[in-house]
C-alpha cells in the first residue's frame, strides 16, 4: 500500500505530489476560513506572538548600545589600573564580556535577517541561541574569576583602593552609560533570546555600577578597604544566577527539547480525538528559536477514509496552532492508513 502526500496552504487543501504521506503547515496567518476542517476539531483560540527575530531595529539598538559599551570599558580600565579597585575592575572585565557577547549579538542580529536557503533552510535563527549561550558562559567565567579574587583580597593581603574618589567617579559614568544602554534596549528585551542576553549583561553591568558606586561612598566615609572586595563579589554573585538561567534556557533549544508549556501527552490525546484518527506516534515537538516552536507527527487514520484526508490535515493543523498555550505555527503530518507498517518502526520508538 502506497502513501500519499498532502499540503494545505492558504487553507484550499491543495494536493501537492504523490509520494511520502505528509503535511506541512508553515503560514497559518494564510490560511482563512475556508481551510477550516470539514469534520473533527474546529478552533477559535487566538494567539499573540512575539516580534519578528529579524527586525532592523534591534541591530541598530545593539550597535548603540556597543558603543556606549565600549567607551565606558575604556574608561574603566584606566580606573582600575589608577584606583586599584576590585569592583572597578571586575565590572570592566564584565564590560568587556559585554562587549564580546554585544558585537556577536549585532553580528546575529544582521544574520537573522537573511532569508533562508537550500543550504539553511532555517536561515540564520539558530544562531541567536548559540550567542546567547556563549554569553551565558562568559558570564560565569568573570563572576567565578570574582569571587575568587575578592576571597583572596578578603582574607589575604590584597591591593587596596589608592582613591575613593575617583573610583566613585568612574563608578558614576559607568552607571550612567549603563542606564542610557538599558533604555535602548528596554523595548527589544523579550524579542528574542539574543536580544534578552544583551539586555542580560548590561542590566547586570548596571547593578555591578551600583555597587561600585555604593562601595567608594562607604571606603571614603569609613576608610575600611574591604567595602570594594564585597562590592566585587556581591557583582559576581549577582551574575552567576542570571548566567544560569539563560544558559539553561539556551541548552534547553539546542537539546531540541519540548517548548515549555506544551504537554505532549496532551497533544497526542487531543490529535486523536480527531475524527478518523486512529493512532497518533512519532511524536516531536522542539523550538528552532525565539518564536519558532515546531511540531511533527504519524498520524494512523481510517483506511476507508484515507482519500478524504483534506479536512484531517487540516483539523489536526488547526488543532496544534490553535488549542494550546504554545501555538505551533509550522507543523508536519504524515497521515498514514491503518495497518500501514515503516520499515524504520521501532528504531527509535516503541
Amino acid at each position: 500500500m502506497t502513501d500519499v502526500k498532502q499540503d494545505v496552504k492558504n487553507g484550499t487543501g491543495q494536493p501537492a505530489d504523490s509520494g511520502i504521506s505528509g503535511g506541512t503547515s508553515s503560514s497559518p496567518a494564510d490560511q482563512t476560513n475556508a481551510g477550516q476542517p470539514r469534520t473533527g476539531h474546529v478552533h477559535s483560540h487566538s494567539h499573540s506572538h512575539g516580534g519578528d527575530p529579524g527586525d532592523p531595529g534591534h541591530a541598530r539598538r545593539l550597535i548603540a548600545t556597543l558603543s556606549l559599551t565600549g567607551t565606558v570599558f575604556l574608561a574603566e580600565v584606566i580606573g582600575a589600573v589608577i584606583t586599584g579597585s576590585l569592583a572597578l575592575m571586575v565590572d570592566a572585565g564584565h564590560m568587556l564580556t559585554d562587549i564580546s557577547v554585544l558585537t556577536a549579538s549585532t553580528i546575529t542580529a544582521i544574520l537573522m535577517r537573511r532569508k533562508p536557503n537550500s543550504e539553511r533552510t532555517w536561515g540564520w535563527a539558530r544562531l541567536e541561541v548559540i550567542t546567547a549561550a556563549g554569553g551565558a558562559l562568559a558570564l560565569m567565567a568573570v563572576g567565578l574569576y570574582a569571587l575568587i579574587e575578592a576571597v583572596m583580597r578578603l582574607f589575604g593581603n590584597g591591593e587596596e583602593v589608592q582613591d575613593p574618589f575617583l573610583l566613585l567617579i568612574f563608578g558614576i559614568i559607568g552607571l550612567a552609560a549603563n542606564l542610557g544602554s538599558l533604555v535602548i534596549l528596554i523595548g527589544d528585551r523579550k524579542a528574542n533570546m539574543n536580544m534578552k542576553a544583551a539586555f542580560l549583561e548590561v542590566a547586570n553591568d548596571a547593578l555591578g555600577s551600583v555597587a561600585v558606586v555604593v562601595s567608594a561612598v562607604l571606603v571614603m566615609t569609613t576608610g575600611w578597604g574591604n567595602f570594594d572586595s564585597i562590592a566585587g563579589a556581591i557583582i559576581a554573585l549577582l551574575m552567576i544566577p542570571r548566567a544560569g538561567k539563560l544558559l539553561h534556557s539556551s541548552m534547553k533549544v539546542l537539546l531540541e527539547e519540548t517548548p515549555e508549556g506544551l504537554d505532549l501527552e496532551e497533544v497526542r490525546t487531543h490529535l486523536s480525538n480527531v475524527e478518523h484518527v486512529v493512532n497518533v506516534h512519532d511524536l516531536h515537538a522542539n523550538t528552532v528559536a525565539t518564536g519558532m516552536p515546531t511540531l511533527s507527527a504519524h498520524v494512523v487514520v481510517d483506511a476507508d477514509t484515507i482519500g478524504d484526508y483534506e479536512a484531517i490535515l487540516t483539523s489536526l493543523q488547526c488543532c496544534v496552532r490553535d488549542h494550546f498555550p504554545v501555538s505551533v505555527e509550522h507543523s508536519t503530518f504524515q497521515i498514514e492508513p491503518e495497518g500501514y507498517t515503516n520499515i524504520r518502526d521501532g528504531v527509535f520508538h516503541d
